[in-house]
């Protein structure tokens, strides 16, 4: 019998994904039963309850209509809501998140920002089981690049998108099919760091301060500046000044 799977997402990575799950049900032995997004037509995507729709999935309205929902495997793509126990509760078998960073080391939101700020060398995204805590789930699957030099946010964002990509569509299957052995976070916490950044923190990263270094003043900037959010900025004598940087 086919494992059946809720897939919770959103943006292109979640379109991504769930066209993914959808294409391969019989590969991967399983059955989407269901689909809860909040993505409309953003970010140059179709809308992913369109999609499950030309499956004939049911997509769900809210959060709390999940438990009407009898699944094996709760999948979860940059959903934009916390997953309480109760909530992964419901996956008989395994909830799955893809993290859009490594792990330990990137834990929560913002990765990129501070990968850029931290000057590290080497990112990646990573597939995880589930808990109660954030990004704290025991590792299925991952894939790690090296960090061009003097790279933007919004590079490096496209960057992990490609190996996101590329790490589902490799890996999905095995772990659906019970061929992967997790590994807990603990266990590489002596060859690895660990960290955890909260949304909030975006405003404090993005404001300059003239009397850092050089190389810290030029992490920040490209580590802050997205197109389409406030770039950083910096206060002289009470005025606030934007930084714009022309590529």
């Amino acid at each position: 019998m086919a494992n059946k799977v809720l897939f919770l997402g959103s943006k292109p990575i979640g379109y991504f994904c769930l066209e993914q799950l959808l294409q391969n049900q019989e590969a991967y032995n399983i059955e989407v039963v269901g689909v809860l997004t909040n993505n409309t037509n953003r970010m140059g995507v179709a809308n992913l309850a369109t999609l499950a729709e030309e499956y004939h999935v049911k997509v769900l309205n809210s959060l709390d209509e999940i438990y009407s929902i009898e699944c094996d495997f709760l999948i979860s793509v940059q959903y934009h809501q916390i997953l309480r126990k109760k909530h992964l509760s419901i996956a008989s078998k395994m909830a799955i998140n893809l993290h859009m960073a490594p792990l330990p080391e990137y834990r929560g939101c913002n990765q990129f920002t501070f990968a850029i700020i931290d000057a590290k060398k080497e990112f990646g995204t990573t597939l995880h089981i589930m808990d109660e805590g954030i990004d704290s789930g025991a590792i299925l699957a991952e894939q790690r690049f090296s960090i061009p030099e003097d790279c933007f946010v919004e590079e490096l964002y496209e960057l992990t998108l490609d190996a996101s990509k590329q790490l589902f569509e490799s890996k999905i299957g095995a772990i659906l099919l019970g061929d992967c052995t997790p590994i807990t976070q603990e266990q590489l916490l002596k060859d690895r760091t660990t960290s955890i950044h909260y949304r909030k923190e975006i405003a404090t990263a993005k404001k300059i301060d003239l009397n850092w270094s050089e190389d810290k003043i030029w992490r920040h900037i490209r580590a802050t500046s997205m197109p389409g959010f406030d770039p950083p900025y910096a206060e002289i004598n009470g005025v606030k000044l934007n930084i714009i940087i022309e590529k």
